[in-house]
């Protein structure tokens, strides 16, 4: 191993895109979003622990994740919030229901404030039997279904299991 220490940068590192790291919710979404979050228990035997991250900052990095569409590895360039602390909030507010909860709060807003007619939506499908579908306790082929589109080996003889004493 060796025991030259490593070299000092001789140049700054370049700086972060501002437009793209620096991304943050607004405050009315934020306003929203807030009151849906479940409240967080500390779990640590003696109530230490390191200091947790801010919700806000984590909701900045999974919009900003889903915004972009960006892997969950992308956050640790940014200024954000590390990606294994937003992805365990993400998991954890989709368990909660936070994202569901939010979405039928939006449906429910924009009901107010555009009044979707609710009267002109409608459902369509089918839950029927293929009409060619055969019956349902049909016997089954002797042959697999794999067999017509499976090359040949060549030089092969049929397997057999290898039998100890040949």
């Amino acid at each position: 191993m060796s025991t030259e220490p490593t070299p000092k940068r001789t140049r700054a590192r370049t700086p972060n895109n501002k437009t793209t790291t620096d991304f943050r919710i607004s405050d009315d979404l934020w306003a929203v979003l807030e009151p849906l979050l479940p409240v967080h228990v500390n779990t640590h035997r003696f109530g230490g622990g390191r200091p947790r991250v801010s919700d806000r900052r984590c909701a900045d990095a999974i919009f900003y994740v889903l915004r972009t569409g960006c892997q969950w590895a992308a956050l640790n360039a940014t200024d954000l919030c590390p990606k294994s602390t937003a992805y365990d909030r993400f998991r954890e507010w989709v368990a909660a229901g936070v994202f569901l909860k939010r979405w039928q709060v939006g449906v429910e807003r924009c009901d107010e404030l555009k009044g979707i007619d609710w009267d002109w939506l409608r459902m369509d499908g089918a839950m029927t039997k293929a009409p060619r579908g055969g019956e349902k306790n049909r016997p089954q082929s002797n042959r697999s279904r794999e067999s017509g589109r499976q090359a040949v080996v060549a030089d092969r003889g049929a397997w057999r299991p290898h039998r100890r004493g040949d």
